[in-house]
This record gives C-alpha cells, sequence and structure tokens, in this order.
C-alpha cells in the first residue's frame, strides 16, 4: 500500500450508526448519523482519511433543548442531514413523536454550527410535511429541502412524493410552496440531491430499512424536475443475495475525497445466524463504498455491480492513524459522563441520578422507573460493536426490597432486554436473577450473590448471550442458561424496529425511595470473530 493509498473496512461504523450523512469542509469529513430515542442526538464523527473515525459529540442535547421523554421505541430522530454553506454546519433532522396506523406525527428542524464540536443553535422549524429532509446548497447561493411526503388518509398510498422546497435563511423559514418532483408506486426515503455536470442528482432509498433495502438514483436538467429513474434496478442493493456479510444496504450518501474520487457512505446490517434465520444485533452500521459515473452520467459502483464491497481502497489520501478509539474501560475517575462513549434514553440523567462525586472513582446510580418507561430510566449503555463481545462491571448494590434492582443489561428496546441483576425477596435475601424480556418478562432461578461488591460480566457469541459472576477478588462462575441476544435485533418481534443492540449498567427503584447503586467501572472487548450459528 503506498503512502497515498487507505483501505477501508466496512463497517467503518461499528455498531448502531444508521443513517449516515456526510460532508468534507477541507481535509476533514464528518458523519453524522441517526440516534432514534436514544440520547444525545445525532452522533457526530470526524476523519481525515475516511478509515479512522472518531466520535466528536452530538448535535442535540440540553444545550438546545433536546428532550425526547414520551416518545415511542424507534421514534426519535431519524435520517440527519450533515451538510456545509455559508462558513456553518447545517443539521436537518425529523423527530417522530407517533407512528401508529396511518398517521406520524413529526416535526422537521435545523440547527447549524460554526465548528461540529458546536455550540449548535436552537433548532429552527422546518414543518411537519414528512420524514427524511435533507438541505441542498445549489451553485446560485440558493438553499433548498428535499424530503418525503407522507398522507394519512388510509384510501391513499401513505407516500405521496418526493418534495422540494426553498429554505429562505434570513427568514429562518421554508418558502412554503413546495412541489413534488419525484414519485413512483412504492415508498422511496431519504432523499439527497447534487449538481454535477449539469444535472441536478437525485439519491434514493428504497426497499424499505430491511432485506429489500437499496438505493436508486434519478436525474433531471432543472431542479424541480421532471427526473428520470436510473434504469438499473439499483446503485446498491443486498436484497438479490443471502450471501453478503453486508446485508440491508442501503440510505446514501455522496462526498468528493481530497483526491476528485467519488466516496459513497451507506447503511448495512451484519447478520448472525440463528438456526437458519438472520439477525441483525448489531443493528444498522455505516459502510464506505468508491463510486463513479459511468459514460452516460449514471452513479455506478467502481469495482462493478450493485453489492457492496468489505474492503474498499482510496487513493491520494493520507493514513490519519491519530483518530483513535476509545478506551475499552470507563474507570469512571472523571468530572462527567463521556457521551461519547455513553447513551441514555430518551433524556439525560440529572447529576442526582448519574453522581460521579458521591463516591470518587465510582459511579452512582439512583434507581429509576421500570424498563417499560418512556420517561424516566436510570441506565447508562453503549453501542455493542462486534457479535463476539465481553463487557464487564464490578457494582456495590444492597436492595432490600422485591421492587429493587441493579446490574448489567444488554438492551434493544423496553419489549426487547436481558438483565443480569442483585435484586432482594422474602425467600432468598440478596440474590441474583437474569430477567429477560421478549414481549412477556420471564425470570430465571435465584441463586446465590457474593457477599459485598461483586463482578458480573456479559459474554456474547453471535445470536447467544451468558453470564459470569464473581466477588470482587474472587474466580469466575458460569450462570445457568444462555440467552436470546438473537431477540435483541430489528428482525425479531414483529413491529417496526430501527435500532441496535446496547450494553450497559441500569438500577430500578420501583418504589421511587432514593436507593441507589455504585458501579466502579465498566469494561469491554470487542472480537471481529466469524457468525456463529
Amino acid at each position: 500500500m503506498s503512502a497515498a493509498e487507505v483501505v477501508a473496512t466496512n463497517p467503518i461504523l461499528r455498531g448502531f450508526n444508521p443513517d449516515p450523512s456526510i460532508v468534507r469542509v477541507g481535509d476533514d469529513y464528518y458523519i453524522a448519523t441517526s440516534t432514534f430515542e436514544w440520547y444525545p442526538g445525532v452522533r457526530l464523527h470526524h476523519s481525515r482519511d475516511l478509515v479512522h473515525w472518531s466520535v466528536v459529540g452530538h448535535a442535540l442535547d440540553e444545550s438546545n433543548g433536546f428532550d425526547l421523554r414520551g416518545i415511542p421505541d424507534s421514534g426519535g430522530v431519524w435520517a440527519p442531514s450533515l451538510t456545509w454553506a455559508d462558513d456553518r454546519f447545517w443539521l436537518a433532522y425529523s423527530i417522530i413523536r407517533t407512528m401508529d396506523g396511518d398517521d406520524k406525527d413529526l416535526e422537521n428542524y435545523l440547527v447549524t454550527a460554526p465548528d461540529i464540536r458546536g455550540p449548535w443553535s436552537e433548532p429552527i422549524s422546518l414543518g411537519s410535511r414528512g420524514f427524511d429532509f435533507s438541505f441542498f446548497h445549489d451553485d446560485d447561493g440558493t438553499h433548498w429541502v428535499v424530503g418525503v411526503q407522507w398522507d394519512q388518509r388510509p384510501e391513499h398510498p401513505s407516500f405521496s412524493g418526493i418534495a422540494l422546497e426553498q429554505y429562505l435563511p434570513d427568514e429562518q423559514r421554508t418558502s412554503s410552496d413546495a412541489v413534488i418532483i419525484y414519485r413512483q408506486p412504492s415508498l422511496v426515503e431519504g432523499p439527497n440531491l447534487y449538481h454535477l455536470d449539469g444535472w441536478y442528482h437525485l439519491l434514493l432509498a428504497e426497499g424499505g430499512t430491511g432485506w429489500n433495502h437499496g438505493i436508486t438514483v434519478a436525474r433531471s436538467r432543472t431542479i424541480d424536475g421532471p427526473y428520470e429513474r436510473d434504469a438499473a434496478p439499483a446503485v446498491l442493493t443486498t436484497r438479490d443475495t443471502l450471501s453478503s456479510p453486508l446485508a440491508k444496504a442501503g440510505h446514501g450518501e455522496l462526498v468528493r475525497t481530497r483526491s476528485g474520487e467519488w466516496a459513497m457512505v451507506h447503511l448495512a446490517s451484519r447478520p448472525t445466524l440463528r438456526l437458519g434465520d438472520r439477525y441483525s444485533t448489531l443493528g444498522r452500521e455505516t459502510c464506505i463504498q468508491r463510486v463513479e459515473f459511468d459514460a452516460d452520467g449514471w452513479l455506478r459502483l467502481s469495482d462493478g455491480g450493485h453489492h457492496p464491497a468489505e474492503t474498499v481502497r482510496f487513493t491520494g489520501l493520507e493514513p490519519d492513524v491519530g483518530s483513535g478509539r476509545m478506551s475499552p474501560c470507563d474507570d469512571f475517575d472523571h468530572d462527567e459522563l463521556d457521551r461519547r462513549r455513553w447513551s441514555t434514553l430518551r433524556a439525560p440523567l440529572p447529576e442526582s441520578v448519574a453522581d460521579l462525586t458521591a463516591r470518587p472513582g465510582w459511579l452512582r446510580l439512583r434507581g429509576g422507573s421500570s424498563g417499560a418507561s418512556v420517561f424516566e430510566q436510570s441506565m447508562i449503555a453503549q453501542r455493542v460493536e462486534e457479535h463476539h463481545c465481553e463487557v464487564e462491571t464490578l457494582v456495590d448494590a444492597d436492595p432490600r426490597s422485591i421492587r429493587q434492582a441493579a446490574g448489567l443489561a444488554a438492551w434493544y428496546n423496553r419489549s426487547a432486554w436481558i438483565w443480569l441483576q442483585v435484586t432482594w425477596d422474602e425467600e432468598h435475601g440478596r440474590h441474583l436473577r437474569v430477567v429477560v424480556r421478549d414481549g412477556r418478562t420471564t425470570r430465571s432461578e435465584a441463586f446465590a450473590a457474593p457477599a459485598g461488591p461483586l463482578r458480573m460480566r456479559m459474554v456474547i457469541d453471535g445470536g447467544l448471550l451468558r453470564f459470569e459472576t464473581a466477588a470482587a477478588e474472587g474466580p469466575w462462575t458460569d450462570v445457568p442458561g444462555a440467552y436470546p441476544a438473537w431477540s435483541l435485533s430489528d428482525d425479531h418481534g414483529g413491529q417496526l424496529r430501527f435500532t441496535g443492540m446496547f450494553a450497559g449498567i441500569r438500577v430500578e427503584d420501583l418504589d421511587g425511595t432514593g436507593w441507589s447503586a455504585d458501579f466502579d467501572y465498566v469494561g469491554t472487548r470487542f472480537d471481529r470473530g466469524e457468525r456463529h450459528d
């Protein structure tokens, strides 16, 4: 490999990082990804070589009034659009508040910032016409919003077209005269516009977000159409193969590299196998491909075909190994939680709930509501990045009620989680159990908890999950049973699911007495192993 060549291994953003939006500013590349019901909102990543990426923050938090309490699972922040114009970053995003039946209650917003690390502005409303809004900044200095238009009438198709509307920055509003620029019988989403060589190219996601997902393109000589769809079935898809390790490929955006090449980021899932079925436990991840325009001006993968490649080479870019990853262990020896690593559900945890000062070097979590709550839960969690991983913690907890529990959890959403907890009851006193939520809640038999602080370890191996426990200084003991990690996926449960597996620590105090548990550290090890059946 020459000094002016880099090799990217897909996914470049591993674990739950869907709907990537990419922009280059000078020599720097930035990607924004969807966060749905997780807090803070819109994860932001930086790289100088398209290979080594680091999380640099989030665009939405308490500083600009971001709060998702009450929104449903897989609602919240959908499909951000990150662009650069007028010496600032522009970020458009949708917040989905309900998605029952034919209806979707949602709002679209714009926030801006002079630097990717902020500060980000207060949100500017872009209306509620539909979702997946993106910005396009034309060569003449005009600004446009393009997005899905939704029709809630049950006798009409829900998808009523891709709409285009001018944005007026001096007035901080859209022009209120949207026009439909593209229609087709089936749903297309994630629209993005590009103006190249006299053509307006409209990049589109189609086929839903599952196994039929893909990317297509349409183009026009004028911004408001008519747009002609590419004759090829797809620019990128895996709908016609079961063998691709990067399944569900779709929802992409383009960026031009410093050397003049074109790259396309897109989402994909690495399924794990369980009894012959595929489960996307890691959620939808971000990949990158090299693309080009063919002799007729249509977008194509540079290596031919329409299936995503696992390794991609880019020329004219210097490797930037300084863009490193975070330490695998958080010892809680800092003044505040590292939000690059830790997410919470729907809202931040105040210092009275997540306290790093009460016992220096430990995190004290005050117990919160049940796993069913869409308002207040006491849990911090990080993305699971590989099918083979270990997560370990040391917890000091002395529950005295059947409604108090603390421990290590694997989480997908409110109806899908697996939790090793130290708790209490009248028969066993302080003890350990594994509680599983898969539509309904089941509990393992009680087993003895070592006295004093105890270690917990979660081991994920493909579609299965098991636990181990130990005294603070003692040997590990296996917890009986293997648990269904495959159920913590987009592909299980029958309802819309758009996120991915997280691992973290959580505490419940259903009596609301202020009971808490202390955690000394959380350590994680990810292994890039093979899929297991």
